[in-house]
């Protein structure tokens, strides 16, 4: 009992070194994400464009969501860098090691709380980001109101009634300005299952009401079989939007949740289109948030290096440490965009690599301890 009571102590000491660094990366990083870009839109906004304040504060607002997100793994980072900095600077670490403490056993209580850092930040991906990026696009809509766009790309159409999904309509290209539409492929739900799906190769807006020109209808059975039951020369389509309303919904992956990409990848396999853009966000959506664990991991190593540095250093070194990450993870997201490797395996590849730097790093400091 005095054991574990020992245990639950030495915890609270080193997340509780934790606490304060976190918070300072969480304001800071978010200090500079939005300087460095939100700031300038919103200024534009209200010097260029006369947007009153109440529309900017919402647009900041709407933004937030996703900026504090991203800037959880850095926060992360820092967190146990600056913390371990500090324990190593006080001779605290020593301490633990001469008393038999291992540094992976130190380092278990920060891989702990990332790992429920992590669970909710992909909670708040899911929920709450998707959201505040529909709002503040639809927003930035109404702003820049002027003349609609020649195109618009991989178009998704959410129809819901009661609370409940009725159709999910997907266009592979919308011309609002000619009233027309490409590549149409539209799913109608019972009871949360797809029932029937619509394939058409195009869309036209005649005398205030869309009819669909060269289609196919199918069912889907019970059993997941698909049949076709007719093809059509031109039907009806009963939406109630306007070419330049239709156009407003361009698909963007950052507004979708992972049921929604799912759906968009699905809906372009069946066309024949490439889905590869999407499915790259599907699977960085799931992995990212696990970078707070593996980039808390590599901090802790590098935090406990026999050094003294300020905070200063220690939030500089963090955005060399992200810098790198961020880099790795771009060009695999290219790499898995342009399908030269596996989408899922370009999604993973920061994160097995920083994972593997961790590793390494805290078996050298259990040799030196």
């Amino acid at each position: 009992m005095i054991r574990l009571s020992n245990r639950f102590i030495l915890d609270r000491f080193i997340l509780g070194q934790l606490v304060s660094p976190f918070l300072f990366g969480i304001m800071s990083f978010t200090v500079i994400i939005v300087s460095g870009s939100l700031l300038f839109t919103l200024a534009d906004l209200v010097i260029m464009r006369g947007v009153s304040m109440a529309q900017v504060v919402r647009l900041f607002l709407y933004s937030l969501p996703a900026v504090v997100v991203l800037t959880i793994p850095m926060s992360c980072l820092l967190g146990s860098l600056l913390g371990f900095g500090n324990m190593s600077a006080n001779s605290e670490l020593v301490a633990l090691k001469s008393a038999g403490v291992s540094f992976g056993r130190i380092v278990r209580p920060v891989i702990i709380i990332c790992i429920f850092i992590s669970i909710f930040s992909f909670a708040v991906n899911e929920t709450v980001v998707p959201l505040s990026q529909r709002a503040a696009a639809g927003l930035l809509r109404q702003i820049y109101r002027h003349v609609p766009p020649v195109s618009r790309d991989n178009v998704f159409i959410r129809d819901i009634s009661g609370g409940i999904l009725r159709r999910i309509i997907y266009v592979k290209e919308v011309l609002p300005r000619s009233g027309e539409m490409r590549d149409i492929m539209l799913q109608e739900f019972e009871d949360g299952s797809v029932r029937r799906l619509i394939s058409a190769q195009r869309g036209l807006w005649v005398d205030g009401m869309w009819w669909l020109d060269d289609g196919q209808v199918f069912e889907v059975r019970e059993d997941g079989m698909v049949e076709m039951l007719f093809r059509f020369e031109r039907q009806r389509l009963n939406l109630d939007m306007k070419p330049s309303d239709l156009g407003s919904d361009a698909a963007d992956p950052d507004e979708m949740n992972l049921k929604e990409l799912y759906l968009t990848i699905k809906n372009a396999e069946l066309k024949g289109n490439d889905s590869s853009k999407f499915a790259m966000y599907f699977y960085l959506r799931i992995a990212v948030p696990w970078a707070s664990v593996v980039l808390a991991l590599v901090g802790a190593t590098v935090g406990s290096r026999p050094q003294r540095s300020s905070s200063g250093m220690g939030l500089g070194l963090s955005v060399v440490i992200v810098f790198c990450y961020y880099v790795i993870m771009s060009l695999c997201k290219s790499l898995g965009e342009n399908n030269f490797i596996p989408g899922l395996l370009a999604a993973w590849i920061p994160n097995v690599v920083f994972l593997s730097v961790g590793m390494f790093l805290i078996r050298r400091a259990n040799r030196l301890g």
